[in-house]
């Protein structure tokens, strides 16, 4: 088994950033899906699907929920979410974070937590001047 993953975004960040990691690695996980939210939506409601999704995606060994911006309503939602067992939440996804949680999904929650921090944090990076020498040696995707 391998935990549920489950992104709680503005609008379709979520669904983008699946979609962009799906052309990257190929397939991706069933149990791998993201609900997006506008400010039209009422926040029980959201809040009501995203527990019924999550029963869907945990198969034991729990979920991780992403979200985009701490303080943010999908972030409070998710906050509300994790306080069952088996249940973590991360705010700050990028696509970084999103491709390394796909490929250790295999590993325990509190590990692939860890892994997911890690991964969107080594993400970012200062690169003007990396960039442009990449650029010119000719080293671009």
């Amino acid at each position: 088994m391998a935990v549920g993953l489950m992104l709680i975004t503005h609008q379709h960040l979520g669904d983008t950033l699946l979609q962009t990691a799906r052309s990257m690695l190929g397939e991706l996980p069933r149990a791998c899906e993201a609900l997006a939210m506008s400010q039209n939506d009422d926040p029980d409601t959201i809040e009501e699907r995203a527990r019924a999704r999550l029963r869907s995606l945990d198969h034991g060994d729990g979920v991780l929920i992403l979200t985009d911006m701490f303080g943010s309503t999908p972030a409070n939602i998710a906050g509300r979410l994790a306080r069952e067992p088996k249940r973590r939440v991360i705010a700050g996804v990028n696509l970084p974070m999103l491709v390394r949680v796909l490929n250790y999904r295999s590993l325990p929650l509190t590990e692939l937590v860890n892994k997911a921090i890690s991964g969107g944090h080594d993400g970012i990076l200062l690169c003007d001047q990396e960039c442009s020498d990449a650029a010119a040696r000719g080293s671009h995707r």
